[in-house]
């Protein structure tokens, strides 16, 4: 099985490289890794150049730098390129958690028989996608400081459920590994959304197409705080905004104060933090 991960990266010279050392570094699997870069001024594309030469016999990295209409339509350009069986996405400035994090995806999805991801029988058939936990740290300036580094808060999706989108509650998205089938036949990421389109393809895959989904119980990504999900309270207001956009545009019924609820679960993330 062949996994493609896509990075979308915009002037992340400060990042780049721990994200492309923690890919780079993956044992015991077969990885495309595509960056898809939005035509950074700031020396980004000449550190993936240096690293397009550094590829291993299990990952090959290739790149695009060319303008483009935002994150999410850099990340459809990176599904397009993709050929890999299974198509996952890391932003540019996390890591993946460990040196066999995609080995241990690639594993889920080759198994033949699946938990459901409610509760609990047995799935005939392989999945179609897989969700596993995220943690949150302050700072770190190499793959082994950023993984070793404190958490801030650790973002479960153990006991996440369809019934929780109407709260605006989605499994951690860069935990979310699918099937490029999947892509082909349901479609990318909507460019109706500037900071949502994440949440409204989740949407449509696990809610309304009911694909199956399986649950890896440990975390995959280590993200650094201050990303678009945690930029302060104006992001959140425009989340909250999108998410219901979305939701009523699939004629999902939600209003704010249901959705404002889900921060009682992500409290919960900031007292509980598994090591």
């Amino acid at each position: 099985m062949k996994i493609s991960l896509i990075t979308a990266c915009y002037n992340s010279a400060a990042t780049i490289r721990t994200c492309i050392d923690s890919v780079l570094s993956q044992q015991g699997v077969d990885v495309e890794y595509i960056v898809v870069d939005g035509g950074s001024t700031d020396g980004t594309v000449d550190i993936i150049k240096e690293y397009s030469t550094r590829s291993t016999c299990s990952t090959r990295l290739k790149y695009l730098s060319e303008r483009d209409q935002g994150m999410y339509d850099a990340i459809n350009k990176g599904i397009k390129m993709a050929t890999g069986d299974v198509v996952g996405i890391l932003n540019a400035d996390d890591v993946l958690a460990t040196d066999d994090t995609l080995a241990h995806i690639a594993e889920l999805f080759s198994h033949k028989e699946q938990k459901g991801q409610e509760s609990g029988e047995e799935i005939c058939g392989h999945v179609d996608c897989v969700y596993a936990d995220i943690r949150f740290v302050r700072e770190g300036s190499t793959v082994e400081a950023l993984r070793g580094a404190p958490t801030v808060r650790y973002c479960s999706a153990k006991r996440w459920r369809p019934w929780m989108f109407r709260f605006a509650a989605m499994v951690p998205h860069p935990s979310f590994y699918v099937r490029r089938e999947c892509f082909e036949r349901l479609g990318g990421y909507s460019l109706d959304y500037r900071i949502c389109s994440d949440f409204e393809l989740e949407l449509r895959y696990l809610y309304l197409a009911k694909l199956k989904a399986a649950y890896l119980p440990e975390c995959v990504v280590v993200m650094r705080m201050g990303g678009a999900s945690t930029a302060g309270w104006r992001s959140n207001v425009e989340i909250n905004l999108e998410d219901l956009r979305a939701l009523r545009a699939h004629g999902i019924w939600s209003c704010l104060p249901l959705i404002y609820l889900k921060y009682l679960f992500k409290i919960w993330g900031f007292v509980f933090k598994r090591k």
